[in-house]
């Protein structure tokens, strides 16, 4: 039994689809989205390509039979060639313009992006794809896709088999097992619940499959009178880049390739002049985007050159194509409680967003003078100053984006309360019953700004009060306290015109880190007795 020889690049359009089938049910991200988007110009790309393969297959055929001694007795191997042409031309062209109305449900390109004007619609391409009593496009496409296949095996070689074209997600593994997903049939599972995007890719990788089975019968074909290696006589440089707007610091990414090729050659290629690794046929470009340069919106235009050299039928001759790419500049927002300054020693907390980087967006930090601790979730981070100044280093993915420098506050002294057992502050003009007051408490209150801010080290206590008793001008007796509690030895002994002298010796502050320092303090108060 005969079976399908895949191309490397094959395979991983293959390998595309099976990650594309697995993701259609998900509510998909935009940054997802464009990744789709992507993917289905890849496979433009790819299924143009293969279709001038296939012309040059047919036309080899056509002239290979010229040269035999006897080309009538051939005329059915290019009667067949041209005949599985053009089946294989019909379905995609049908396919094409599928993907036509499927475009036009989404507004169709916006002229001035050239992106997809609404590529999250979904309701639309299910009534176009799956429809009503199951009227749907897909479902008109499975009697096309089944007689394309009968056909393709009547002309191939015996033995040979061709996979289904309209799989249903219980003959797929990677559906099969998922109770959500097993029961559905061709149409459901590729377009229920699907955006633009996900839909024109998977139209593109079904003309991508139906080209993959023309060319295996082409090659059999061809392989009867001897012409399965098959010269073009246009061969031609092109450049596949994944984005033509890139992050500053990001990596570009692209392939250089020959976009009619045979196997009897290797190109060689080159980036700036420096040579290129040539893997199946097309070169890998990979470099670090550099910025500077930037326009009033952010973009930078840049440029570089890509060269093939092969051997064509007149001699070694060499193709040089110059791709323009755009850098975008990298902008982020800093958003504190505590903006412009921040507190010395103390937890300031700082959320940094980037929207226009999106999913590029993985910052890290570092300080001078101070401490960047990393948070919990993306853009996160605590800045504990050491200094009278601290710079906070902004870097995505190891480029350093930016530098923003804070003023550092010390941290304000908090206000000095004496209470008493009712609670009530002591009165200091009129003053306290010298026999009902029997205890007193000093509290530490946190300044109300730093307390908003910076609540995990805005928690005071006061350590140590002196509370004595004084008539005249003599000391009575004293007392010391842990910042407050009972003083009824001092009320035993207290009279009228007597005065209690309370004096702070001692203020504590626990910071967000749990430790607890002692903060230098004076504070006095005098509470007169009637």
């Amino acid at each position: 039994m005969a079976s399908l020889k895949e191309t490397p690049r094959q395979k991983m359009i293959g390998m595309m689809y099976l990650v594309l089938t697995a993701l259609l049910a998900l509510q998909v991200s935009d940054a997802l989205l464009q990744k789709f988007a992507l993917l289905n110009s890849s496979l433009e790309m790819a299924n143009q390509s293969s279709l001038n393969k296939s012309k040059g297959m047919v036309q080899g055929i056509e002239e290979r039979i010229k040269d035999l001694p006897n080309p009538a007795a051939y005329a059915d191997v290019l009667k067949k060639a041209n005949e599985v042409r053009r089946l294989t031309d019909s379905l995609v062209g049908h396919i094409e313009n599928v993907k036509g109305q499927v475009l036009e449900a989404a507004g169709g390109i916006d002229p001035e992006t050239g992106n997809i004007k609404n590529p999250k619609e979904e309701e639309k391409i299910y009534e176009i794809m799956v429809g009503g009593a199951k009227q749907g496009e897909a479902y008109k496409l499975i009697p096309m896709f089944d007689s394309y296949v009968k056909q393709l095996t009547a002309t191939a070689d015996p033995g040979t088999k061709f996979a289904s074209l309209a799989l249903e997600a219980k003959d797929i593994p990677s559906a099969q097992k998922d109770p959500n997903q097993a029961n559905k049939d061709f149409a459901e599972f590729n377009f229920e619940h699907t955006p633009v995007a996900a839909a024109l890719a998977t139209l593109s990788q079904k003309q991508s499959e139906i080209r993959r089975y023309e060319a295996e019968v082409l090659n059999q074909l061809a392989a009867k009178v001897g012409a399965k290696e098959i010269k073009f006589d246009k061969v031609f440089a092109q450049v596949s880049a994944n984005a033509n707007t890139v992050v500053a610091g990001m990596e570009y990414q692209a392939e250089v390739f020959i976009a009619a090729t045979s196997s009897g050659f290797t190109p060689r290629m080159s980036y700036n002049g420096s040579p290129l690794q040539v893997v199946d046929g097309r070169g890998q470009i990979k470099f670090k985007t550099s910025g500077g340069g930037y326009d009033a919106n952010g973009l930078a235009k840049k440029t570089y050159t890509a060269s093939v050299s092969y051997m064509s039928p007149a001699g070694p001759k060499t193709e040089s194509i110059t791709k323009e790419y755009f850098v975008l500049k990298p902008t982020y927002n800093i958003e504190t409680g505590t903006l412009p300054a921040l507190y010395l020693g103390c937890a300031n907390r700082l959320s940094v967003a980037s929207a226009g980087l999106g999913a590029l967006w993985n910052p890290s930090f570092t300080a001078e003078g101070g401490e960047a601790i990393a948070g919990a979730n993306k853009g996160k981070v605590t800045i504990v100053p050491t200094a009278a100044s601290v710079t906070l280093n902004v870097n995505n993915a190891g480029t350093l984006l930016g530098k923003e420098t804070f003023r550092v506050r010390r941290v304000p002294r908090p206000d000095i309360k004496i209470v008493g057992s009712s609670g009530a502050e002591l009165n200091d003009k009129s003053g306290e019953n010298s026999a009902s007051l029997r205890f007193v408490n000093a509290k530490a209150i946190a300044d109300e700004s730093f307390a908003a801010t910076n609540p995990e080290d805005a928690n005071y206590r006061v350590s140590e009060i002196e509370v004595a008793l004084a008539r005249g001008t003599k000391r009575v007796a004293s007392i010391t306290l842990p910042g407050g509690g009972s003083i009824s030895s001092l009320a035993g002994q207290a009279q009228a015109g007597d005065r209690y002298r309370i004096e702070v010796k001692g203020v504590q502050r626990k910071n967000f880190k749990g430790s607890v320092e002692t903060i230098p303090f004076s504070f006095v108060k005098v509470i007169p007795l009637n």
